[in-house]
């Protein structure tokens, strides 16, 4: 089990913040994961990247959280609120991945819904985006579930794996998020 307090628990996973003393777990993790991740995703797999991984999500802008296995305190996977904006725009960017072998499982789906709700609650955000390669089956089916909207295409939109990736852009509200769980 971890040393820091969870942010918030689901029934079968909870959030904690990611700190530096996790880098040998998930760059572990990251190896492991390496071959699920292609095209979609590339993440710190050695101590020399995971360095400006962890110091991007000490800056103000970003919050980063792992995805625990209650059970057993197993990192599941990662999700991070990027490119925060205050004032009147409220929002970030959220990106994420699964570990194997705990994918397929349900387990990002229910992190994903504590980081919602985290955000929209005491980060007070008021949006939330999340831009997905559109043959990226997995991720879509996972913000389809939370009820984000698709608001457009975006060509050529990050650099991945050595090219130029187009994107999906999906979007929630507060509002959208209240309103899906009945508030």
């Amino acid at each position: 089990m971890p040393d820091h307090p969870y942010l918030a628990e689901g029934a079968r996973v909870a959030i904690r913040p990611h700190r530096r003393e996790d880098r040998a777990e998930f760059i572990r993790c990251a190896r492991d994961s390496a071959g699920f991740h292609r095209p979609w995703l590339t993440l710190p797999t050695t101590e020399q990247a995971y360095e400006p991984f962890i110091s991007q999500l000490e800056s103000d802008d970003r919050e980063g959280f792992l995805v625990c296995v209650r059970e057993t305190g197993a990192l599941a996977g990662f999700i991070n609120i990027n490119t925060i904006v205050r004032g009147a725009f409220q929002c970030g960017s959220i990106g994420y991945g699964a570990f194997a072998p705990h994918s397929g499982r349900g387990y990002m789906s229910e992190g994903l819904g504590l980081v919602l709700r985290h955000a929209f609650g005491p980060l007070g955000l008021h949006r939330i985006e999340i831009n997905i390669q559109p043959g990226n089956k997995a991720s879509l089916r996972l913000v389809k579930r939370h009820g984000l909207r698709l608001e457009g295409f975006s060509p050529d939109f990050l650099y991945i794996e050595g090219a130029w990736r187009d994107h999906e852009r999906w979007a929630i509200t507060s509002d959208m998020l209240d309103d899906a769980r009945g508030e």
